[in-house]
């Protein structure tokens, strides 16, 4: 049975920045399809780090890639920290692949923001992402899901 490591916003658990969620439709279908053949372990890199829920919002940094708040704060440690747990959570599982929100700075596969709090996308992984992937564990963001489950299902 696949062991597949989920970021918790997009099953609607409310820990996302603002203190909502990232409900996503899509993987909560995907879930309930891959049910008998998959185990869904759910995980908040950022709470897990000890981040409150809610919290400034954080980006990293070009360049040196440190985690900033919007309050000017470093939680670079934090992150870190959730990416760790995250870890250890996809190793005590057995999670082979992981399904982790874009553009966050804990989780985006492909791209991140910039760090200017503008909304502007650079190419880049969030904190928990990178470790993982690091790892061996494949990172797949949400908008990636249709061809995942079409890799899947042949």
């Amino acid at each position: 049975m696949l062991q597949i490591l989920v970021s918790a916003c997009l099953a609607g658990e409310n820990c996302k920045w603002d203190g909502g969620n990232n409900r996503n439709e899509a993987v909560l279908e995907f879930m309930k399809k891959m049910e008998g053949k998959a185990q869904f372990h759910l995980v908040c890199p950022e709470q897990a780090g000890g981040l409150p829920t809610p919290r400034p919002a954080s980006e990293i940094q070009s360049g040196d890639e440190t985690v900033i708040n919007t309050e000017g704060r470093n939680v670079t440690a934090e992150f870190l920290l959730g990416a760790d747990f995250a870890l250890r959570e996809a190793k005590k599982y057995g999670c082979t692949m992981a399904i982790l929100k874009d553009r966050s700075p804990s989780c985006g596969t492909k791209e991140v923001y910039d760090g200017t709090f503008t909304h502007t996308k650079r190419t880049g992984m969030g904190k928990t992402a990178n470790l993982l992937s690091g790892y061996g564990i494949r990172v797949v963001g949400e908008s990636e899901l249709l061809a995942l489950e079409e890799e899947l299902s042949e």
